[in-house]
């Protein structure tokens, strides 16, 4: 089951309400059993091929299906007005003037903490959930999959697991770097890094050789990384899908 409702997030650019998404795992009504829970981002892209940017979604509703796994989903909408959706999925301020865009204010700390301070508590007052760290996990794909990495360690007291599917680390890299090092993630954290073989190589950077070396610097810093590449794949909806049993198996599977 999936509930679809609007909200607002305070101290946005845009008020206009957003759709969250919440799937809800089969038999949820008829038991009292409580769950983990996965935030994910861009939630229009999530479940509704009608809903998503494109015309193609994740097909997270058709896996759910398909796997029976137990977990409540919270999937928020991003703000689609004009560059707003790269402002509010930056934990930095960015400068996009070759692209024609000029500086972007980065808003993901104000984002994540909105998703921490006022998200978590409202799913978890109205649903059985799992509340503690290490049944809370975090998932996105390019921006989001950014803001997957940067909440796995700024949020590292609520989410103790995170899947980043082609996140655009070139953006930040030496800001990534230097958060890694500042933060001791507690265990267990786990974080999934993924990209896809037919991506182009970004500001300049190949994103794969910054991906592995990001995945070194988690490890070093004491989290449990994982980086894969999937030859051919492109940066889409339809790419990602086929990587969700991947990541899913990965956050979910147990500490060596």
């Amino acid at each position: 089951m999936i509930i679809v409702q609007k909200i607002q997030i305070p101290g946005m650019e845009t008020q206009k309400p957003r759709r969250l998404y919440i799937a809800l795992p089969p038999g949820y009504e008829k038991s009292d059993t409580r769950y983990p829970v996965l935030y994910m981002f861009d939630g229009h892209n999530v479940f509704y091929d009608r809903h998503a940017t494109f015309g193609k979604s994740w097909g997270m509703r058709e896996y759910l299906k398909k796997s029976k796994r137990e977990i409540i989903i919270a999937a928020v909408e991003c703000n689609p007005e004009g560059n707003k959706r790269l402002s509010e999925y930056s934990p930095w301020d960015m400068d996009f003037s070759e692209w024609g865009l000029g500086r972007i204010k980065g808003l993901g700390k104000k984002t994540m903490d909105w998703m921490t301070k006022e998200l978590k508590p409202l799913i978890d007052a109205q649903y059985r959930t799992l509340p503690g760290r290490e049944n809370t996990m975090i998932a996105g794909s390019s921006m989001g999959g950014l803001m997957s990495l940067y909440a796995a360690l700024a949020c590292n007291k609520t989410f103790s697991r995170a899947a980043a599917l082609s996140p655009c680390l070139f953006l930040h890299p030496e800001r990534i770097t230097a958060l890694i090092r500042k933060t001791k993630p507690a265990a267990p954290t786990r974080i999934y890094l993924d990209y896809g073989g037919g991506e182009p190589a970004e500001g300049g950077m190949e994103p794969k050789a910054l991906m592995f070396r990001t995945a070194a610097e988690l490890t070093e810093a004491g989290a449990t990384a994982a980086a894969l590449v999937f030859p051919g794949a492109q940066h889409n909806e339809a790419a990602w899908e086929k990587r969700i049993p991947v990541f899913m198996d990965y956050l979910w599977a147990e500490e060596p």
